[in-house]
């Protein structure tokens, strides 16, 4: 229980602006990230839907708790073992941002050889910047973090300058697709043949990839927003 005795109004409202600030942040970002996704074509709905269950899996691994329903994990689905290793791939940073994509690519008819291109590309870019550390996974340092969402967005702007609508699902898909495939599928061998004295998670899109992942393909359709508002803006002045 709170005590209030002794409390003026100064230090009242500075407690309530304590632990309304969380709550405040949140709700900004959920309408920032919400509008990015309609920006992309979804309807509010869907943004909605997309954005709460990517920040709650998101949240779940911060605070490394699993859902698990009838005996079976959804948070972290298990593949295979190998090694000392136990394979598995992440709901928020794997079959979520999966479904999205292959949803984008066939809603806004993206042209396939121009997703692989970016695919390949940031994967490229993201296995530079990402190493193994068998005690984390897949990791990279936080400044190259931010990498792969920025070259998703300066791609897309490129190839789609005209058609600008395509522009963020294809920065959106070649971002987190490119960082799913260049962190864990490009370095997945040389995880599993890394030594570890006890059995081990190896987790595809989760840990340092998952933050990666939810991150890039955010700040890649915000970037892309803000790039081709400002380029519509100058079409119109023009």
């Amino acid at each position: 229980m709170i005590d209030f005795v002794g409390l003026n109004i100064v230090n009242i409202g500075l407690w309530l602006l304590y632990v309304s600030l969380p709550v405040i942040v949140i709700y900004v970002f959920y309408l920032a990230f919400t509008k990015a996704f309609r920006y992309m074509g979804f309807s509010s709905y869907e943004a909605s839907m997309i954005v709460l269950i990517s920040f709650l899996f998101f949240i779940l691994e911060l605070i490394n708790l699993d859902i698990v329903l009838f005996d079976f994990n959804i948070s972290n689905i298990y593949l295979f073992s190998y090694n000392n290793w136990d394979v598995g791939i992440n709901m928020g940073g794997g079959i979520i941002p999966i479904i999205i994509s292959i949803y984008l690519f066939f809603k806004k008819k993206l042209d396939l050889k121009m997703v692989l291109v970016g695919i390949f590309s940031v994967s490229i870019l993201t296995y530079l910047i990402t190493y193994v550390d068998p005690t984390k996974g897949i990791v990279a340092t936080v400044p190259l973090a931010f990498a792969p969402a920025f070259f998703a967005s300066i791609l897309s702007v490129f190839i789609f300058y005209k058609d600008f609508k395509k522009a963020a699902p294809f920065a959106y898909l070649s971002g987190t697709i490119g960082v799913l495939v260049g962190a864990d599928f490009f370095h997945m061998y040389e995880l599993l043949n890394s030594s570890v004295e006890l059995r081990t998670n190896a987790v595809i899109g989760g840990g340092n990839v998952l933050d990666m992942i939810f991150i890039t393909g955010i700040i890649a359709v915000i970037i892309d927003g803000v790039l081709m508002f400002r380029q519509r803006k100058k079409e119109k002045i023009d």
